[in-house]
């Protein structure tokens, strides 16, 4: 009877050796059923407030820079647009849209995993990588972060491939490095982390003059990505007067983030990111213990180089440094391309530490899975699991409830709900609902609502900073913390009591591990002017 570890040999083989095409075709069908009840769920958070609205101005106007633009480069809204003109405007058309360019992603995680690892670790990494909670919310998401991954991860695979043709392979890297930056601008820290690498190679080697042909061959492929994205920054200056979006972006994506103390904790919380959220730190706990092991004395697997840890290291690290500085939320999504080479490099150790790896990694597949239902009581965003569903859906049945029950109120919420009011192209509702919008349901805005109630007979309350139940309970009872205080003062108001300052009665309401929530009705008396007829 053929072993288990024999058998696994074998048939990730037979996987290997089938073409790309079909490759991909098995990596898309399985994307979409695994996310078979999330295709068709209205637009989330950043979806409905930049990119789906800015790929409709590409849609009905061809226009490159969107009516509200951010500065981001144009390709998503461009291939949506596209999408959207070939098969009618449809929530299900472009989550398989999306699905597809996750497909396309997972072919460059196993084609990579495969020329460094074999196919048995393609196999593994590849799995894991569809699993792990970040990575899969994010294969249905419409946010740019899925485009520019996709193409990074293509150029990671050809540069750590060294069987091609040299010249080839270098202009495939530089094109699928712009198609990366002309997704999302921040893009081109990967590009630039390399070429940085290449640049202290260079000069350690300079001695060489292949060495130095070698190096300066690759800082030149790897700084042309720069010249499509400083191109779009000049489109951009020209249309709109401003180079990196309008004022109030810039502010709160690099300008106000400039501070040390900003700076250092940013680098705890990204740290947290590459090694703990969602599990993660399931496999690097596993791979570090592996390295207590002894190395096998023979038929050693094929492993990682000394180079190519190096390089990977680097990518990390100045991933790390770069979204510590860059950009205003502090979301995972930012660092889809670096989860797959941490996931490769515990793989391979994994490899080249016990026989018995395939039992690693089920176990972290299994924590994985877990993670994607299950929360520490901690901070994250709820795109980093299934909380974001939570989110979609409370919403969507709320909004559900004004439309059948209060067709003609006007609703006093805050963002994103107001936009799925007021846009029915986001899914939420088929007509446009009236809104009266405030920041949050913290107290000082609602207070501020108080004095104005004439603007709105209804409330649609949720949360607008998501905590989960056991740290939103902790906190409260632990008001004196430094994290008590800075709870108290940002933390959104339950229904009941905003329901309580504003004088509304709840009519309806709805909660899923924290995320909530709930339609309140005022009794209002008005005026009735007569006006005479003409």
């Amino acid at each position: 009877m053929e072993s288990l570890p024999q058998a696994l040999r074998r048939s990730t083989a037979r996987l290997a050796s089938l073409p790309g095409p079909v490759l991909f075709a098995i990596f898309f069908a399985a994307i979409a059923l695994g996310h078979l009840t999330l295709l068709q769920l209205p637009y989330f958070w950043d979806e409905g407030g930049y990119y789906i609205p800015a790929a409709l101005d590409f849609f009905h106007r061809f226009t490159l820079i969107p009516e509200f633009t951010n500065a981001h480069p144009p390709l998503p809204n461009i291939v949506l647009g596209t999408l959207w003109h070939v098969t009618g405007y449809h929530i299900l058309a472009t989550r398989l849209m999306i699905c597809a360019f996750a497909a396309a992603a997972m072919l460059a995680i196993f084609r990579l995993a495969q020329s460094l690892l074999g196919p048995s670790a393609a196999v593994a990494t590849t799995l894991l990588m569809a699993i792990y909670p970040i990575w899969f919310a994010q294969s249905t998401l419409a946010h740019a972060d899925i485009f520019a991954a996709a193409f990074t991860l293509w150029a990671f695979a050809l540069y750590f491939t060294t069987d091609a043709n040299e010249k080839s392979r270098q202009l495939w890297i530089a094109v699928l490095f712009s198609l990366a930056a002309l997704s999302k601008e921040t893009a081109i820290v990967e590009p630039a982390a390399l070429a940085a690498m290449h640049l202290v190679l260079l000069i350690r080697d300079r001695r060489s003059a292949l060495a130095r042909r070698l190096h300066s061959s690759w800082m030149v492929t790897l700084s042309m990505p720069l010249l499509p994205l400083i191109a779009w920054y000049g489109y951009h200056h020209h249309r709109t007067g401003f180079t990196f979006g309008n004022p109030e972006y810039l502010r709160y994506n690099a300008t106000a983030n400039l501070s040390a103390a900003h700076i250092f904790l940013s680098l705890y919380y990204r740290f947290l990111h590459l090694a703990w959220q969602r599990n993660l730190w399931v496999a690097l706990v596993i791979a570090i213990a592996c390295l207590f092991l002894p190395l096998p004395a023979e038929n050693r697997p094929q492993s990682l180089s000394t180079a190519t840890l190096r390089t990977i290291a680097i990518l990390v690290v100045a991933n790390w440094l770069a979204f510590s500085v860059l950009g205003g939320a502090l979301l995972t999504r930012y660092l889809l391309p670096v989860y797959p080479l941490i996931l490769l490099v515990c793989v391979a150790t994994w490899r080249a530490r016990t026989r018995q790896w395939p039992w690693l990694a089920a176990l972290t597949g299994m924590s994985f899975l877990t993670a994607l239902w299950i929360s520490p009581p901690t901070s994250y965003a709820p795109e980093d699991s299934l909380t974001y569903r939570d989110m979609i859906v409370v919403h969507q049945e709320g909004i559900a409830y004004i439309d059948q029950h209060f067709p003609d109120a006007r609703v006093l919420t805050a963002w994103p709900a107001a936009a799925e009011l007021v846009r029915p192209d986001l899914g939420y509702t088929n007509r446009s609902i009236r809104v009266t919008p405030i920041e949050n349901f913290t107290a000082s805005e609602v207070l501020k609502a108080k004095q104005e109630p004439d603007l709105f007979d209804t409330a649609l309350v949720v949360t607008t900073r998501y905590t989960t139940p056991e740290l939103r309970k902790y906190l409260l009872q632990h008001p004196d913390t430094h994290r008590g205080r800075e709870f108290a003062d940002q933390r959104d108001l339950s229904p009941d009591e905003v329901a309580a300052i504003l004088g509304g009665q709840i009519v309806w309401k709805d909660t899923r591990d924290g995320e909530w929530a709930a339609v309140i009705r005022f009794s209002r008396s008005y005026e009735a002017l007569l006006q005479p007829m003409p």
